[in-house]
C-alpha cells in the first residue's frame, strides 16, 4: 500500500473516529496508525501538502483530547516522536502543528497520575522535542507543566526525574519568559534546594541536568555567583570535560557540552576557564574525539570548540594545537610521536569537511565554521607559514566540494551541496586575505572551469524553480542558490587578475539575464552579509553594456511585493499557520475566479457538440468527425481543470476553516494574557505589601546561605571523591582487561571440560539405569525372600505346636492305660459292687470305647501331620538352596559394578 492511500484510509478513520468514539473505530485508527508508522513517510507527512496536514491536525485533535484512551494517545504520540530527531519535521510539530501544547495539556489532564506509563512518554517526547528550540511562552498548559516539573522533580521514580530535570533544562535555556515564570512561583526556593541537592546525584546525567537549570536561573544573580564561584568553577569545569570526553552516553555529552557553551557567555567564567590548570590536557582530550565515529558526538565536539573560540586566549590555544606543529617545544626523543598526534585534529577536521552529504548537515558546518575560526587567528597570529601544509592539504580535499552538483539529485541533497559550497567559498576568500603563499596556494588548485560549470548551473535550476509553483522550499532553495552563485562571484572577482580565463567568464556571467534573480533574492534579504555581497557585485555589473539593469529592478520590485504580501498575511494569521499560508500561496490565482463562467462554457459546447452531431446526421460532412475529437479533447481539458479547481476550493475552504480555528485560538490566548495581565497587576499589589517584611526574611537567607556554603563544600568533597574513583576507575580498567583475556582462556578450557563432561555424563547415565534395573531386581528378590522366611517361621510354630498337642495326647493314653490297670486290679473289688456299679461300669466302656475311638483319630491326624512336616522341610531346603544361590548371583553383579 502506497503512502497516499494510508494517509486517505488514516483521515477517514480519524472522521469516523471523532464523529463516533466507539471502540471499533478506536481500533480500527491504531490499526491505521500503526500501518503508517511502518512506512517511511516523514517527507510526505511534512512536506506541507492539504492531505497529510489535515491527518496531522486531525491526530493532533485526537490526542489533546481527554477522553481518548491511553493506548490510542501512546500510538499517536510513538508515530509523531519518530520525527522529533529530523529537523524540519520537528520544527514543524514544534510551531507549525503545536505538539508542545498537546503534549502539555495531556500531562495536565493525567497530573494527579504522574507515574501513568503515558506521562512519561509525553515528558520524554518532549524533552526531544524541545532540544534545542525555543518554546512559545504562550502555548497552551506551559504554565501548568512548568508547574508540574517543579513539583515532580523530587519524585521518587528515577525516571520520571531524569525526564522532568531534562526538560525543565530545555524550557529554562535561553528562554528568559521561561525563567521569570520560575523565579515568580512562591515554591522556587525549594526548587532551588532539591536542584542544589541534585548535584551530589551517582547519575551523571541528573547532576548536568541540575547545574543546566542552576546556570539558566541563578548565573546572574547572588546564588549563582556563589555556586559557580573560583571554588567550585574548577570542580565543575572537570565535570564537564570528564563527561565530554568519557561520557557512556549521547545525551548526556549533548548538555554537558550545552552547559559549557552557556557557562562561557559569562566573560568571569570564561576568565576562570583560560586559568584552569588542567585546559591544556583537557584539550587535546576533546580534539582526540573528533577521530569518533560517531557524526553527532563529532558535531557536538566541534560545537564546543567553536564556542571556545569566542575566547580569544583559548582560540589562540586551539589554533596553536590544531594548525602549529609542536615539535620544536619538545626534546628530540619525543618530536616525531608528538607531531603526529598535533597532526591528528586537522586530518579529523579534513575528513569532517568532506563527509558524506547524507550525514548530519550540522557535522561539515560545524567542522566548515570550526576552521574559519582557526584559520581567522592564524592570519590575525600570523600563523599562516606554519598552517601552509595543513592549508595545501586542505585545498586538495575542499576544492573538491566544489564541483558542480548532479542536476538529478533531489531538492534536499542540493540544498546540502549548496550550503557547503557556500562555507567553503567562504572560507576560501578568507584564506586570500592570508599571505602572499596561502594567496598563492588558492590559485594554483582552483580552476576557471568548475566556477564557470557550477555558476551555470546553478543559474538554470534558479531559473526553473522562478518558473515553477512558489513554495517554500523552492523559495529557501533559491535563496541558497543565489548566495552560492553570488559567493563564487566574489571568488572569480578576486582572481580575474591572475586568471585571464577567469576575467572573461566572469564579465559574461554579470551579463546573462538570469544573475538578475540571485542578485535580486539577495538584495531583498535581511541578512546583511549577503546584501553587501550583492551590492559589490553589483557595483562591477553596473558599468557594463548589456547588463539587465531594467529587469533587476523590475524583479527587486516584485520581490518586495511579495515580501509585503507576505507580511500582510503573517499578520492576518497565527505562526501556526505558517504551513496553511504556504499552501494557499502555491496554488494559482485563477482559483479566485469564478465558476459560474466555468460551467456556463461548459455548457455552451455541450450544445455546440449536440448540434455538430446533428449536422453530421444531417450532412455527413467527412471531416465532423475530427471537429468531434477536437471538442472532446477540449471537453477533457476543461473537466480536468475543473476537477483542480474543485481541488484548490477544497483546499482554500479548508485553509479558511483553520484559520477560523487560529483566530478563536488567538482569542483565548488573548484573554488567558488578560487574565494573567490582571493577575500581575494584583500581584504587584501584593508585592508592594510584602516588601515590608522582606526585612526579617533576610535573616533566614542568610542563614540560607550559610547551609548552601555548607553544601557546596560538601559537593567539593564529592566531587573530589569522584576524581579518586575515576582514578581507580582507570586502573580497574586495566585488571578487566587482564581479567578479560584469562576468561577468554578459561571459557576454552570450560568448553572443552562441558565435552569431556556431556561424555561421561552419558556414560554415568548409562550405568545409573543398569543400577537401578539390578537395585530393583534385587529388592523383589529380597522381598520373596522375606516372604518365605516368613511363611517357614510361621510353619515352624505351627509344627511346634503341633508337637506339643501330640506329647499331650500320649501323656493322656498313658494315664488311661495306667486308670485301666488300676481298673483291673480293682475289677475283683468291684465285681462285688458289681451289681451296684454295673451302669457306671457300661459308662466306663462307653467312655473307654470312644477313647480308643480318640485314640485312632489322633493316630491318623499324627500320620498327617507328619506327612506334611516333611513336605515343609522339603520346601525350606528347596528354600534355602534357591536363597543361597540368588545371593551368590547378586554379589557377583555388584562385584561387577
Amino acid at each position: 500500500m502506497d503512502v497516499s492511500t494510508c494517509l486517505k484510509s488514516l483521515l477517514l478513520a480519524i472522521r469516523q473516529y471523532r464523529n463516533n468514539r466507539s471502540a471499533l473505530n478506536a481500533s480500527q485508527l491504531q490499526k491505521h496508525i500503526e500501518d503508517v508508522s511502518g512506512l517511511k513517510c516523514g517527507g510526505v507527512l511534512f512536506s506541507g501538502q492539504v492531505l497529510p496536514s489535515e491527518c496531522l491536525s486531525g491526530l493532533m485533535e485526537v490526542a489533546g483530547d481527554p477522553n481518548t484512551s491511553h493506548a490510542l494517545t501512546g500510538s499517536i504520540i510513538s508515530l509523531l516522536a519518530q520525527f522529533a530527531s529530523d529537523g524540519e519535521a520537528k520544527e514543524a510539530l514544534h510551531s507549525s502543528y503545536n505538539f508542545t501544547g498537546t503534549l502539555a495539556s495531556i500531562i495536565h489532564c493525567n497530573r494527579s497520575t504522574p507515574e501513568e506509563p503515558l506521562v512519561l512518554q509525553c515528558l520524554n517526547v518532549l524533552q526531544r522535542l524541545t532540544y534545542s528550540v525555543r518554546t512559545q511562552h504562550c502555548a497552551s498548559h506551559i504554565h501548568e507543566l512548568i508547574s508540574f516539573l517543579m513539583q515532580h522533580v523530587q519524585s521518587s521514580n528515577d525516571d520520571i526525574v531524569k525526564a522532568c530535570l531534562g526538560l525543565m533544562a530545555n524550557l529554562c535555556r535561553h528562554d528568559i519568559s521561561v525563567q521569570s515564570h520560575i523565579k515568580s512561583q512562591s515554591n522556587v526556593k525549594a526548587f532551588y534546594r532539591a536542584l542544589i541537592n541534585f548535584l551530589g546525584h551517582n547519575c551523571l546525567t541528573v547532576v548536568v541536568f541540575a547545574l543546566s537549570i542552576l546556570s539558566s536561573l541563578t548565573l546572574n544573580e547572588e546564588v549563582g555567583q556563589k555556586l559557580f564561584n573560583a571554588k567550585n568553577i574548577h570542580q565543575t569545569f572537570q565535570l564537564i570535560f570528564n563527561i565530554t570526553v568519557n561520557g557512556d552516553g549521547t545525551l548526556t555529552r549533548n548538555y554537558a557540552v550545552d552547559l559549557l557553551v552557556d557557562l562561557l557567555k559569562n566573560p568571569k567564567i570564561a576568565d576562570y576557564l583560560t586559568k584552569y590548570k588542567h585546559l591544556s590536557v583537557c584539550l587535546s582530550e576533546v580534539l582526540g574525539l573528533l577521530h569518533n565515529k560517531d557524526p553527532d558526538t563529532a558535531s557536538k565536539v566541534m560545537e564546543l570548540l567553536v564556542s571556545l573560540c569566542s575566547v580569544p586566549v583559548l582560540r589562540k590555544l586551539i589554533c596553536e594545537t590544531v594548525l602549529r606543529p609542536p615539535a620544536p617545544r619538545l626534546q628530540p626523543a619525543t618530536r616525531k610521536g608528538v607531531q603526529a598526534r598535533g597532526s591528528e585534529p586537522s586530518l579529523a577536521l579534513v575528513h569532517w569537511v568532506t563527509s558524506p552529504l547524507d550525514g548530519p548537515e550540522q557535522c561539515y558546518m560545524q567542522a566548515l565554521s570550526l576552521l574559519t575560526e582557526l584559520f581567522e587567528e592564524a592570519i590575525d597570529s600570523s600563523l599562516c607559514s606554519s598552517a601552509q601544509s595543513f592549508v595545501e592539504l586542505l585545498l586538495q580535499e575542499v576544492l573538491v566540494l566544489l564541483q558542480s552538483p548532479d542536476s538529478t539529485e533531489g531538492e534536499q541533497l542540493l540544498k546540502k551541496r549548496c550550503l557547503r559550497a557556500g562555507r567553503v567559498r567562504s572560507l576560501t576568500l578568507l584564506l586570500l586575505c592570508g599571505d602572499d603563499a596561502l594567496r598563492m596556494l588558492v590559485s594554483q588548485r582552483l580552476s576557471p572551469e568548475v566556477c564557470v560549470s557550477q555558476v551555470e548551473l546553478l543559474l538554470s535550476y534558479s531559473q526553473d524553480l522562478s518558473g515553477s509553483t512558489c513554495t517554500t522550499s523552492n523559495y529557501q532553495l533559491s535563496q541558497v542558490c543565489s548566495k552560492v552563485v553570488l559567493k563564487t562571484l566574489e571568488l572569480m572577482s578576486h582572481f580575474r587578475q591572475q586568471m585571464p580565463d577567469m576575467e572573461a567568464s566572469f564579465y559574461r556571467i554579470l551579463q546573462d539575464q538570469r544573475i538578475v534573480t540571485p542578485l535580486s533574492l539577495t538584495m531583498t534579504s535581511n541578512c546583511r552579509e549577503n546584501v553587501q555581497v550583492a551590492l559589490r557585485i553589483l557595483f562591477e555589473a553596473a558599468p557594463l553594456p548589456d547588463f539587465p539593469s531594467v529587469i533587476l529592478g523590475d524583479s527587486i520590485a516584485a520581490n518586495n511585493a511579495y515580501r509585503q504580501k507576505d507580511s500582510e498575511l503573517s499578520i492576518r494569521s497565527s505562526p501556526a499557520s505558517e504551513d496553511v499560508s504556504f499552501v494557499g500561496k502555491s496554488f494559482p490565482m485563477m482559483h479566485a475566479e469564478p465558476s459560474g463562467s466555468t460551467c456556463q462554457s461548459i455548457d455552451s459546447l455541450i450544445e455546440k457538440l449536440q448540434n455538430g452531431v446533428e449536422l453530421q446526421e444531417k450532412v455527413k460532412d467527412v471531416h465532423m468527425s475530427e471537429i468531434i475529437d477536437v471538442y472532446e479533447q477540449k471537453l477533457s481539458a476543461l473537466a480536468c481543470k475543473e476537477s483542480r479547481l474543485q481541488d484548490l476550493l477544497e483546499a482554500k475552504a479548508l485553509a479558511l476553516s483553520q484559520a477560523d480555528r487560529l483566530i478563536a485560538q488567538y482569542r483565548c490566548q488573548r484573554a488567558q494574557a488578560e487574565a494573567e495581565a490582571r493577575k500581575l497587576a494584583s500581584l504587584l499589589k501584593d508585592t508592594e505589601r510584602k516588601k515590608e517584611n522582606l526585612q526579617t526574611e533576610l535573616n533566614d537567607h542568610l542563614l540560607e546561605v550559610e547551609r548552601l556554603k555548607s553544601d557546596s563544600q560538601q559537593l567539593l568533597e564529592h566531587n573530589g571523591r569522584l576524581q579518586e574513583v575515576a582514578d581507580q576507575h582507570q586502573e580497574l580498567k586495566g585488571t578487566y582487561n587482564q581479567l578479560l583475556s584469562r576468561y577468554d582462556k578459561s571459557e576454552g578450557m570450560l568448553k572443552e571440560l562441558q565435552a569431556a563432561h556431556i561424555s561421561l555424563t552419558q556414560q554415568a547415565e548409562g550405568l545409573r539405569k543398569t543400577n537401578e534395573g539390578l537395585k530393583l531386581q534385587q529388592e523383589r528378590t529380597l522381598a520373596e525372600v522375606a516372604e518365605k522366611e516368613q511363611q517357614i517361621k510361621c510353619l515352624k510354630k505351627d509344627v511346634l505346636e503341633k508337637e506339643r498337642k501330640i506329647t499331650g495326647l500320649e501323656n493322656d493314653v498313658r494315664r488311661q492305660e495306667e486308670q485301666i490297670h488300676e481298673m483291673e486290679e480293682n475289677i475283683s473289688i468291684l465285681r462285688k459292687e458289681l451289681n451296684k456299679t454295673e451302669q457306671a461300669r457300661k459308662d466306663t466302656s462307653i467312655k473307654a470305647s470312644s477313647l480308643e475311638l480318640q485314640k485312632s483319630q489322633l493316630e491318623a491326624k499324627l500320620e498327617k501331620m507328619e506327612e506334611e512336616l516333611s513336605k515343609h522341610t522339603h520346601m525350606i531346603a528347596m528354600i534355602h538352596s534357591l536363597s543361597s544361590g540368588k545371593l551368590k548371583g547378586d554379589a557377583t553383579a555388584n562385584l561387577s559394578l
